[in-house]
Formats: structure tokens, C-alpha cells, sequence
């Protein structure tokens, strides 16, 4: 049954950084997002990944410049990155580093790099196992940003990828084909990096055997210890909060998506002393915070996408819930 992370993470030095690099005061942007505006001086502090897409797109509306995620990457300091993403410029090659990202990244934040081969070339995408909606754009520009200049900095070569397929619309305004320097069909599917296959096998000059072998062993017992952490019940919420909007979801539907069995994930769900009943109950107050925390987002659509009948449904159950209509609720959040 695969496993997924907590859905909180720290906001690394780098990010706050990159901010400042592109003249955005963090506090600035931290009140946009209605986080508090000292978040940053805290080193300890943690969000949510919606309290994180919500910084992004934050950053997004004061900044405008759709060259923002690169800039932040490509100006920022690789001393600042944490050891989960640091290890990879160790690495022995591209392909290497690469690798080295995708499997320690959930140390970094609950989020998964997909890599698949076709012909030599590999076609990277990133999937946040705990978002509450579509991923703000520049969330995948710091994210393939990041990946590029992993092999930019290390090779010392202006690497190109095949092509970048992006599903936000194009803003005609040719940033990201001149950063990237290939073809970027916009309205795809869903965001994909495609690296070609000569350029995985360029060597790093900054391989150190010694750093992996520091490195290496305390970060796999850490992502080791961060697998075993997440419960049965939080997964099974995690999924049901992606499939809400589209429908009620069924115990079929939740065990294939966790791939179990329905009796088996009954059982497991049972032995940690809930119900599905329960967990549908505690997965639709969760995301209807979240929900409800977005100004544009009326309260029927929030009914209509927790899978209530009518708003007067939701209504009752979130005055259970909070003790309090969600109108109300929401002007006490701002």
C-alpha cells in the first residue's frame, strides 16, 4: 500500500531568498497569502500545501513577471538548499542527480517527481499528494527550473530540453521559450520536463564520492522513518479530498487508488479505530477550510465540490463541524 507523506513541510532559506532576488519582501507576500508575516524568521515554522499554493500565487500577483520562477532558481544560492536536494549536486552525473532528487524529494515536501524513459529521454513531472486543487503555474516553474539548473550549474553546459508541456494557457509573452530554449506547447494535459538522452550522461564537476557516502546513508534512514509515519486514515483522506469534486467517493474507488483490497483497507482502517464513514466526514471539513479560505470561492461551490446535495447541507454539517455558518467562519479567517 503505498504511503503517503504528512502534509506539512518547512518553507526552506532558499525559497525566502529567491523571493528577495526578485524584490518581494516575504512579509509582504505572507500577509497576501493570510499567513502571518513573521512565518519566515522562524526556522522551525511548517505549512500545508495549500498554505504553500497560496504563497505562490501570492508571489505570482505582486510579482507579474512570468520569469519569476526562474529567476529565483537560477539567481539563488545552492548552499542555502537542504540536504534532501543538495546530495544531487554531488552526483556522479545528470542522470545521477536527477535521481537523487526524485527519491529524497519527500524529505523536502510532500511531493513526488515522476520519471519515465522513452527512446533514452526522460520526461519528469511532479505530483503533490496533499493538493487541495490545480497547482499555481509558478509552482512548476521553480519546480523545472530547479531540475535544469541542476544540470546547467554541474555540467557548466546550457542544457536544452527536448521540449516543456505546460497546461496553464500561454501568455504570449515568450519567457519560458527563451529560458528554456525548446518548443512549449501550453494547454497540455499537465506539466511535463522531457530531457534528451545525451545530455543525462554529462559528468558533474563537482562529483564527490565522499559527500554521497555522508550524505547518502542518514537521508535514506530519514525517508525511511518520514514512509513510516503516514497512516492508513490520513491516506485514505488525502485521496478522498482529490476525488470529492468529482463525485462522492466509494471504498472501490479509494482501494484501487491506494491499491488494496476493500476488505483489506476495511480492516486497516478499523484497526486504527475509524469507519469510512468517518474519514469521508473529516476529509470534507478539511478541504472545506481550504476551500472556503479562497475570497473568489462562493459557498455553493464549495457545497457542490465536498459533494453536498444543496447548500443547506453543507450548511448544517459545517455548523457541526465548526459551530458556526461557513460565512461567518470565513470572516473570522481574514
Amino acid at each position: 500500500m503505498r504511503q503517503l507523506p504528512p502534509d506539512k513541510f518547512k518553507v526552506q532559506r532558499v525559497f525566502w531568498r529567491g523571493l528577495e532576488t526578485i524584490g518581494l519582501p516575504p512579509a509582504q507576500v505572507l500577509r497576501l497569502a493570510r499567513l502571518p508575516a513573521t512565518l519566515h524568521l522562524d526556522p522551525n515554522s511548517q505549512v500545508t500545501t495549500a498554505q504553500y499554493f497560496a504563497l505562490l500565487r501570492a508571489a505570482e500577483e505582486l510579482c507579474g513577471d512570468p520569469a519569476s520562477g526562474f529567476k529565483t532558481v537560477a539567481q539563488g544560492d545552492p548552499s542555502l538548499l537542504p540536504p534532501s536536494l543538495l546530495i544531487a549536486n554531488y552526483a556522479r552525473n545528470y542522470r545521477d542527480g536527477l535521481a537523487r532528487t526524485a527519491r529524497f524529494k519527500p524529505l523536502f515536501a510532500p511531493e513526488r517527481l515522476h520519471v519515465s524513459e522513452d527512446g533514452g529521454d526522460w520526461s519528469l513531472w511532479a505530483e503533490w499528494h496533499h493538493a487541495p486543487d490545480q497547482e499555481p503555474p509558478l509552482v512548476a516553474d521553480i519546480t523545472f527550473a530547479a531540475l535544469l539548473e541542476l544540470g546547467r550549474r554541474n555540467t557548466r553546459v546550457r542544457i536544452v530540453p527536448r521540449r516543456v508541456e505546460l497546461s496553464r494557457p500561454d501568455d504570449g509573452g515568450g519567457a519560458h521559450e527563451h529560458y528554456y530554449g525548446c518548443p512549449v506547447p501550453f494547454g497540455a494535459a499537465r506539466n511535463i520536463l522531457v530531457l534528451k538522452a545525451e545530455d543525462l550522461d554529462r559528468p558533474f564537476r563537482g562529483h564527490n564520492p565522499e559527500m554521497l557516502e555522508i550524505l547518502g546513508p542518514a537521508l535514506s534512514e530519514a525517508l525511511a522513518e518520514l514512509t513510516a509515519q503516514g497512516s492508513v486514515s490520513a491516506q485514505v483522506k488525502a485521496v478522498m479530498k482529490k476525488m470529492l469534486p468529482s463525485g462522492r467517493p466509494e471504498l472501490r474507488e479509494v482501494a484501487r487508488e491506494l491499491g488494496v483490497g476493500e476488505r483489506t483497507l476495511q480492516r486497516r482502517i478499523a484497526e486504527e479505530g475509524g469507519n469510512l464513514r468517518q474519514l469521508l466526514t473529516e476529509a470534507r471539513r478539511d478541504l472545506g477550510r481550504q476551500l472556503l479560505l479562497e475570497p473568489s470561492m462562493e459557498i455553493g461551490e464549495v457545497a457542490i465540490l465536498l459533494g453536498f446535495e444543496d447548500s443547506n447541507s453543507f450548511y448544517r454539517a459545517f455548523r457541526s463541524w465548526e459551530g458556526t455558518t461557513p460565512a461567518r467562519w470565513r470572516e473570522l479567517q481574514a
